[in-house]
């Protein structure tokens, strides 16, 4: 027998690496000194730009998310996914991205669709100044369902010691500034997927006029990098703590970044919860309290600061190219919770 005989294409598995090599180069920064295809991926850190450097990492994956790209057939956007919430996990502590690596694996190695999936991370990692190192592709036979396959990334940034962001300088009386998401980001899923393709019947090619695009296409909105906005911040010593807004949602990931004796209280008069986190609640007859724990409802990163920054903040952050930002509400004294007013 051959091992193509028991499901792994081992020529399939040579020419994804072929073609994601150019594809990674393409992300290269001047740290990098191996090539994809070695066994571990090398990159040179330049001490001098810091005194007392801090290494920041994180992994993760972007979940259910992905049925809807095997549902839709459109694998480009979801490595951007993947990328750009490693890099907003990582930003929340004040850290840049130096580089990133990927998991693939799959039942059946498809060296097209895999390309559209690593095209998507290489995008992201472009944009956000992060290099592509290395990864591994990995191909399952009896794991994953036919067509099916599921990603992971892992991602290294580096903060001056100085500069970090841990929430201990939050006080009550300082300001909360919300900047606004692209849809569901990557959490969530698999209430949506219940709620929108078995109760409400829907598929991921019905048209939603409220959504004015498919529910697939809806559901596929990539989720966002907030780095170019919220450097800016960091830079001007603006910043005392960030929040970024996954799995948990507002009500689970704000008190992470709070002091003991600090609660935070959310103004739901201060922004417009967007239109399909409103169609998931009505079609899902799902409690308030419940829409806050499993989704952003349109809140990507939240900015803790000083009140007297809070304008200066959301000037910035239109001058970097976010016009939404908004005072989304206050830190009180108090336990360490989130209190919707």
């Amino acid at each position: 027998m051959e091992y193509k005989a028991a499901g792994v294409d081992i020529d399939a598995g040579n020419e994804m690496v072929r073609r994601i090599r150019t594809i990674a180069r393409g992300t290269f920064t001047s740290g990098v000194l191996s090539e994809i295809g070695s066994f571990g991926g090398l990159f040179r850190f330049d001490r001098e730009r810091y005194q007392e450097p801090v290494l920041v990492s994180s992994a993760d994956g972007v979940g259910t998310k992905l049925k809807i790209a095997f549902m839709t057939g459109r694998h480009d956007t979801v490595g951007a996914d993947l990328v750009n919430h490693c890099v907003n996990d990582i930003l929340v502590q004040g850290a840049e991205p130096l580089f990133f690596l990927d998991y693939l694996a799959t039942g059946r190695l498809l060296p097209a669709v895999a390309e559209q999936v690593i095209t998507g991370v290489a995008r992201a990692c472009l944009e956000n100044g992060c290099a592509l190192i290395g990864g591994e592709t990995a191909e399952m036979p009896g794991f994953y369902a036919d067509g099916e396959y599921d990603i992971a990334g892992f991602i290294v940034g580096v903060v001056e010691r100085s500069k970090l962001i841990d929430g201990s300088a939050v006080l009550p009386g300082d300001v909360l500034i919300g900047l606004p998401s692209a849809g569901l980001h990557t959490n969530g899923y698999s209430l949506a997927r219940r709620v929108f393709f078995e109760a409400a019947g829907w598929r991921a090619d019905t048209f939603a006029g409220e959504l004015a695009t498919t529910i697939g296409e809806a559901l596929l909105a990539p989720h966002r990098s907030y780095l170019s906005i919220v450097r800016p911040l960091i830079e001007r010593d603006l910043v005392k703590g960030l929040a970024h807004i996954t799995g948990g949602g507002i009500t689970g990931n704000l008190p992470r970044m709070l002091p003991e004796g600090c609660a935070a209280e959310i103004d739901l008069q201060s922004w417009s919860v967007p239109p399909i986190f409103r169609l998931l609640q009505q079609h899902g007859a799902i409690p308030r309290a419940e829409m806050f724990r499993a989704f952003n409802m349109g809140v990507g990163l939240v900015v803790l600061c000083a009140a007297r920054d809070a304008e200066r903040v959301i000037n910035l952050a239109a001058r970097a190219g976010e016009p939404d930002a908004f005072r989304l509400g206050f830190v009180v004294a108090g336990e360490r919770s989130v209190r919707y007013i």
